[in-house]
C-alpha cells in the first residue's frame, strides 16, 4: 500500500525520517472498518512524529496522518475522527487516560487505505468535496473546542487569536466571526494580517501591540513568544485557551496577574466525536470551508511536508492518493 511513513526518529531534520513508497498493511483491529482515502490533511503533529516525540523506535515505520476523508467499502461517505478511545471508556473521550490519535498507535491517514474504528467515522455532509471535509480535522475541530467548549465564548464578546497563519488560527477567525463574536489577531507578518482580515478578523495587530481595550478569552498556540501578551491582555475574570506552544512552553507563568486578576488557564486537546459533529452541521450551515494552502499527490507527499515545515503554508496542506 502506498503511504508516507515515518521511519526513524530525526529531532534536526524530520523530513530525512520521511519515506514515502510501497509497504505492508499492518492487520486492522477485530471490527475496525476501511476507508479508502480521498484525502487527507497534514498537521504539526505530523512533524513532531518524524522527530520521534510521541512515537517511540518500537512503532517504527509508522503511517502518518491524523485526519481524512473518504469512502467506505460499501460506498458510504465518511469523515475520520482521529480520537481512538479505549472502548471501555465513557464521556469525553479526550480525558481518557488510555487515548491515542491515529498515526500515533494505529496506522494513520496518508496512505490510500485507513483502517479506524466504526464509531470514528462521521458522515460527510452533502456537497462536500473530500478536501474540504478533510481539512477540518485536527485544526478546525481543535479550534471548536477552543471556542466553545473550554472559553464557553458567546456573541458579543471580544477575543484575541495569537499567530496569523496555520489551519487552527484560520479556524478560530472563521468559526469565531460567525459565531458573533469579535476576533482580534496578533501577528508577526504583514501580509498574513491581511490574510486574517479576509477571513473575517475585526482587527489585527502587531505582534505585542498593545490592544485598544482588554479581551474576555486569548487563544493560545505560540507559547512564549506571546504568553506575556497574552496576560496582559485579558480583562479581570478572562480566560487563555492553550492548545500549543510552537515557540516552547518554558514561559514565565506571571502568577500575581492569575490571582489578582483571577485568570482562567485553560488547557485542549482536540476534541470529541460529538464536538466533531456540531463542527460540521456549524460549518455546512454557516457555509464556512477551511483554507487550503495547496494539495498535493500521495506519491509527492515530501513536497507537502516540505511545504507545512517551511512555515510558508497559509491553511491546510492536503494530499490526495
Amino acid at each position: 500500500m502506498l503511504a508516507a511513513r515515518a521511519v526513524r526518529a530525526r529531532p534536526d531534520d524530520p523530513l530525512s525520517a520521511l519515506e514515502v513508497g510501497e509497504g505492508p498493511v499492518a492487520e486492522p483491529p477485530a471490527g475496525w472498518v476501511r476507508v479508502s482515502v480521498g484525502a487527507a490533511a497534514l498537521n504539526r503533529h505530523d512533524l513532531w512524529s518524524l522527530r520521534g516525540v510521541g512515537l517511540p523506535a518500537d512503532r517504527l515505520p509508522m503511517v502518518l496522518g491524523c485526519d481524512a476523508a473518504g469512502t467506505t467499502d460499501d460506498g458510504t461517505e465518511v469523515v475520520v475522527h482521529a480520537v481512538v478511545g479505549d472502548e471501555d471508556w465513557r464521556g469525553d473521550e479526550t480525558l481518557d487516560p488510555r487515548r491515542t490519535l491515529l498515526s500515533e498507535l494505529h496506522p494513520g491517514t496518508l496512505a490510500e487505505h485507513v483502517w479506524v474504528p466504526r464509531r470514528n467515522l462521521l458522515p460527510r455532509p452533502a456537497g462536500w468535496s473530500v478536501e474540504r471535509a478533510a481539512a477540518l480535522g485536527t485544526a478546525w475541530l481543535t479550534a471548536y473546542r477552543m471556542l466553545f467548549t473550554q472559553a464557553r465564548a458567546v456573541p458579543g464578546q471580544t477575543v484575541l487569536v495569537q499567530g496569523a497563519a496555520g489551519g487552527v488560527s484560520n479556524a478560530l477567525v472563521r468559526l469565531g466571526a460567525a459565531a458573533g463574536l469579535r476576533v482580534w489577531v496578533a501577528g508577526r507578518s504583514p501580509e498574513r494580517l491581511e490574510k486574517a482580515r479576509a477571513w473575517g478578523a475585526h482587527a489585527t495587530f502587531a505582534s505585542g501591540e498593545r490592544l485598544p481595550a482588554r479581551v474576555d478569552a486569548v487563544f493560545e498556540t505560540v507559547g512564549r513568544a506571546t504568553w506575556k501578551h497574552s496576560v496582559q491582555s485579558l480583562r479581570p475574570g478572562g480566560c487563555i485557551v492553550v492548545a500549543g506552544a510552537t515557540t516552547g512552553g518554558d514561559t514565565p507563568a506571571m502568577l500575581e496577574n492569575v490571582f489578582f486578576r483571577q485568570l482562567r488557564v485553560l488547557g485542549s486537546t482536540m476534541g470529541t466525536r460529538e464536538e466533531f459533529e456540531r463542527l460540521l452541521q456549524f460549518c455546512d450551515t454557516a457555509g464556512l470551508e477551511p483554507e487550503v494552502d495547496s494539495v498535493h499527490a500521495l506519491v509527492d507527499a515530501r513536497d507537502a511536508f516540505a511545504r507545512l515545515e517551511s512555515g510558508a503554508a497559509v491553511g491546510k496542506v492536503l494530499v490526495r492518493p
